[in-house]
């Protein structure tokens, strides 16, 4: 038996030796993963300019990757748990850098918005993956809660970093870099996965759920496409009620049907769980507000005040470096300490007035005293709640569970960021739309005029933002109801 000598901690039994490089691997591959929600925003308009696709449509750019990404992540979650998590994360890993390839280039509205949905398949099988070969290597509090930190970071401020690397390649390369760069990064982790990452073997008495993904994934088309329909129809119109009315019947049939499979894609105890449903839901709601703005201030920065695409990347770092401070300096420090949602609920309503305050814009806004203040706030709060999240939805879960209940907090990031994209791009253009029509005779020139419209229909839609990010402040103070890990401990 030997000993270990003074000063020396002795390694835990069955702690990977590796688990840092392997977060480094697994950090890598979650920051592809979040940096294409919004890396194309930043090209979206030279795309737009490039391929004609309409104003109406270059929101499935966007909304063609997340809504593949949330719609098969539950899928995801159990092709992980049957075959093994490593092998499914380099399996991700190879398609989402075929399927970039094929985004960068296209020669089509068409084949982009294919190739961004076939981008978005992978990474729902890379993501699960990766959050629970986070989750089962580390097993030790104080070590989870720093993981956890890094992780929840990595979540919350990738989509700004977008802004920043987009920028960077569309105006010094052009748009299509801004898919070719996941080539080296998804080389480099695959080669990091397959000499850092260890796992368990796959769950061979596993089954997929096909119909129940079916049912999922339509649901939330139906949906989505019905909010993107809304802008051109109205919200009256039959076949917009008809998305909207099917999509609620396929989600309830969903929903019906995961309480009577053999192997459900989503296990009904994940979600009746109080503490993880409202995680869950708070995530969603979170994202709607956050990815809604994210176009929004892309095309003002660049198409009202006339900012160049590395310039507006670039005015988007202190909502990056502000998430970064909320997670890893605030909320991964707290977290032992304290109950979840003393984090969660302050950290929404900062988002919330983050986004007031951009309520007040105008065509000729001053950046530094009227935009920046609005994107502290916001990375400060979204800062604060990502990591509890994360950290508390996966906390307790059953080994056979944990890549499906990862797949679940992805699957609420990724809708939140499909409805978010749609629901407040529709709500923005009808009300632009409306506000020209109401002043075509008032004096001043009608670019000025077009101008003041879409900045109108921001702003309206903004509003619609705050209301959602105060519902998400609301729905952590009333359903997440655990206590500090520390004190669970202590009770234990």
């Amino acid at each position: 038996m030997s000993v270990p000598r003074t000063g020396e901690a002795a390694a835990p039994v069955g702690v990977d030796p590796h688990r840092w490089w392997g977060l480094v691997i697994i950090a890598l591959a979650q920051l592809m993963v979040v940096l294409d929600s919004t890396i194309v925003n930043i090209a979206l308009p030279s795309a737009q300019r490039d391929l004609g696709i309409s104003n109406g449509d270059r929101q499935w750019v966007i909304t063609a990757y997340t809504l593949a990404f949330g719609g098969l992540l539950l899928l995801g979650g159990r092709i992980a748990d049957l075959v093994g998590r490593k092998r499914t994360f380099v399996i991700g890993l190879i398609g989402f850098a075929g399927a970039s390839a094929l985004g960068g280039a296209a020669t089509s509205a068409g084949m982009l918005f294919g190739a961004r949905a076939l981008q978005g398949v992978f990474a729902a099988v890379l993501a699960p993956s990766a959050l629970s070969l986070l989750a089962t290597s580390f097993t030790d509090p104080r070590e989870r809660g720093k993981a956890f930190g890094i992780y929840g970071a990595i979540a919350g401020s990738g989509s700004a970093i977008g802004f920043i690397i987009g920028g960077l390649l569309t105006e010094y390369l052009n748009w299509r870099w801004c898919l070719y760069v996941n080539v080296p990064i998804a080389v480099i982790a695959v080669f990091g996965a397959l000499g850092l990452l260890r796992d368990r073997p796959g769950n061979s008495s596993a089954r997929l759920d096909v119909p129940g993904a079916v049912l999922g994934c339509g649901g939330l088309v139906a949906i989505v496409y019905g909010f993107s329909e809304a802008e051109s129809r109205g919200w009256s119109d039959p076949l917009v009620l008809a998305f909207f009315a099917a999509g609620v019947v396929l989600l309830v049939a969903f929903g019906w049907w995961q309480g009577r499979a053999a192997m459900p894609l989503l296990p009904l105890h994940i979600v009746k769980d109080r503490n993880r449903a409202g995680c869950f839901l708070t995530m969603m709601l979170a994202i709607i507000g956050l990815f809604g703005l994210f176009l929004f201030m892309t095309y003002y920065l660049q198409v009202i005040l006339g900012y160049s695409p590395v310039k507006t990347g670039l005015a988007f770092l202190p909502l990056t470096v502000a998430i970064i401070i909320g997670s890893t300096q605030i909320s991964a420090r707290l977290l032992q300490h304290v109950p979840p949602r003393t984090l969660m609920v302050p950290g929404m309503l900062l988002a919330a007035s983050g986004m007031i305050i951009l309520t007040r814009m105008t065509v000729a806004s001053d950046y530094t005293t009227q935009v920046l203040p609005a994107l502290l706030l916001m990375g400060l709060g979204m800062g604060l709640t990502f990591m509890p999240v994360f950290a508390t939805a996966t906390a307790g879960v059953a080994p056979q569970d944990s890549g499906v209940t990862s797949a679940t907090v992805n699957t609420a990031q990724q809708v939140g960021g499909s409805i978010g994209t749609s629901l407040l791009n529709t709500i923005a253009t009808t009300s632009s739309a409306t506000f020209i029509a109401a002043h075509l005779h008032s004096p001043g020139g009608t670019a000025l005029l077009v101008d003041e419209g879409v900045v109108h229909g921001y702003t309206v839609a903004i509003w619609w933002g705050v209301g959602v990010m105060l519902l998400a402040a609301l729905v952590a103070g009333l359903l997440v109801t655990t206590k500090s890990p520390n004190h669970l401990a202590r009770e234990a």
